[in-house]
């Protein structure tokens, strides 16, 4: 069954202009059909098409469900976008498939990019959540300084991966070793020049545990991935 967004789907009982288009004009859909529509807020309503305006499809709501995220607690990366946009694109889309409450751009001391349009990023996290059936779209910050994250009050385990030799690599922990499956976590990953020394220094004071995501040199984006995607396996393994 094909799945679409609206947030205000109770209220205004019709597709925005862009879904109802591809409903529309491109699936081809007609009244009658049936169609699932989520409000990013985790509810899933089943509907039939009662008006196939290419512009402003109309439905009835037939069913509602409320479908929570199936990893239970929250998620947050807090991640430096890339020079290169398509990188921080794909990691955004990925992370949104897999599963995350919240990603924060971060604006570092050493960031290539000091400006992101979310917009368009926005859109692929629409895209991801549909295609990966879920029914909450998750949180994206606008670009966010380092420090204001790392004062961000959160109630959950908080790390900080980083490359440089400021701290011998046998001193860092494994991610494995802090994280408790089914726990709040945020993870901060630096930008392609990682994090200055004062930006480790503000973590660490603030409570952030340095980690290692491994024996390899990564991209940001890997990073970013691997540490999400290391979350949901250590959720999976007490399951």
């Amino acid at each position: 069954m094909h799945r679409f967004y609206c947030p205000d789907i109770a209220a205004t009982l019709t597709l925005g202009e862009e879904d109802s288009k591809h409903c529309v004009k491109v699936l081809r859909m007609a009244e009658g059909d049936t169609i699932e529509v989520v409000d990013g807020n985790g509810t899933l309503y089943t509907c039939r098409i009662t008006m196939a305006h290419p512009k402003r499809c109309a439905i009835e709501v037939q069913d509602k469900q409320t479908q929570e995220p199936h990893w239970g607690h929250r998620i947050v990366l807090a991640i430096a976008p890339t020079k290169n946009l398509d990188r921080i694109e794909w990691l955004v889309e990925k992370c949104v498939e897999m599963g995350v409450d919240r990603i924060i751009p971060l604006r570092c001391h050493n960031s290539e990019r000091t400006v992101l349009k979310t917009e368009r990023l926005k859109k692929i996290m629409v895209s991801a959540m549909k295609q990966s059936l879920k029914a909450t779209l998750p949180r994206l910050d606008e670009m966010t300084s380092v420090m204001d994250v790392i004062a961000e009050d959160f109630d959950g385990t908080r790390c900080i991966a980083y490359c440089d030799a400021m701290l011998p690599r046998e001193q860092r922990r494994t991610l494995p070793s802090v994280y408790r499956p089914g726990g709040d976590v945020m993870v901060l990953i630096g930008p392609e020049g990682d994090f200055s020394p004062e930006e480790v220094q503000a973590a660490t004071a603030a409570g952030f545990i340095p980690v290692t995501l491994g024996e390899s040199r990564l991209r940001t984006e890997t990073a970013g991935l691997m540490a999400v995607a290391a979350v949901h396996a250590m959720d999976q393994s007490v399951k």
